[in-house]
């Protein structure tokens, strides 16, 4: 079987939990054909570069697939008659990156970063220190 990374931008109307159902019947579609989904990861809803379809923004999602070429293409038939997708794209690679993706990376790096928000300004951080860490 060949291997797949397949992005997906589902419309911004959907919910949350519509996005990830739509993943799900994905899986379900691949996995009844004989494939098999090793990673699916939801990036959340965000903005698009240009409009498309009227929409600003979408749903994004990654996901890796290991199946026979007929199924990802009856995949692709099927998303091409979802009117909540707005683009999707199926890149044949020559193996499946199962760590995080860079998106879910900086966004967890993003979140392990110290915040000023305590009503510590950056002064009394800095006057916090010792002399030896500046």
């Amino acid at each position: 079987m060949a291997l797949y990374e397949h992005v997906l931008i589902a419309r911004q109307d959907i919910s949350t939990q519509q996005a990830e159902q739509l993943n799900e019947d994905l899986k379900a579609l691949i996995e009844g054909s004989g494939g098999h989904i090793a990673k699916i990861e939801y990036w959340g809803l965000r903005n698009l570069t240009y409009r498309i379809k009227k929409n600003r923004k979408g749903h994004y999602s990654l996901l890796a697939i290991d199946a026979p070429a007929p199924s990802v293409k009856e995949m692709e038939r099927q998303l091409s008659l979802n009117e909540d997708v707005l683009r999707y794209m199926t890149i044949r690679v020559d193996e499946l990156d199962l760590e995080l993706s860079p998106v879910l990376a900086r966004r967890d790096r993003d979140r392990e970063r110290p915040r000023f928000d305590d009503g510590e300004g950056i002064a009394d951080v800095v006057d916090d220190l010792d002399a030896d860490e500046l």
